[in-house]
């Protein structure tokens, strides 16, 4: 299992977030998900690596909603083909072959989606390794 990173944890509580609950249970998805990721901040927000690639950025502002973008990081890279991962997940909206957003604007969206994102999570960082 990986570790929640103590300085995001630290962060978090300084931000005084109205979905703190909300980003605590998606960090806990994304990190038991698959072995290999460190937590991390950036962009402001919790961000996830697989060895040191960015891979998982939450997006915590403005305070609306909580979104995670799905990247093979910060360098724009030719595109593929197709999709990164298959999936029938509705949680996805592709911006690009290599880009995806899943939002969630409550708790319930969070549960709903749990499976799919668990599995979006393994599949993600297995296409981008």
């Amino acid at each position: 299992m990986n570790k929640l990173n103590s300085d995001v944890t630290k962060f978090l509580d300084e931000l005084d977030h109205p979905f703190r609950n909300e980003i605590e249970k998606l960090r806990h998805i994304i990190l038991d998900a698959t072995s290999g990721l460190t937590e991390n901040i950036k962009w402001n927000g919790p961000n996830y690596c697989h060895g040191e690639a960015d891979r998982i950025t939450m997006k915590i502002q403005p305070p609306k909603q909580v979104q995670l973008i799905f990247h093979r990081g910060t360098q724009k890279q030719e595109q593929p083909k197709e999709r990164m991962i298959n999936t029938d997940s509705k949680l996805l909206t592709w911006k690009e072959n290599d880009r995806a957003i899943a939002s969630f604007k409550n708790m319930t969206d969070v549960e709903d989606g749990e499976v799919d994102l668990i599995t979006i999570v393994k599949d993600w960082i297995k296409a981008t390794q």
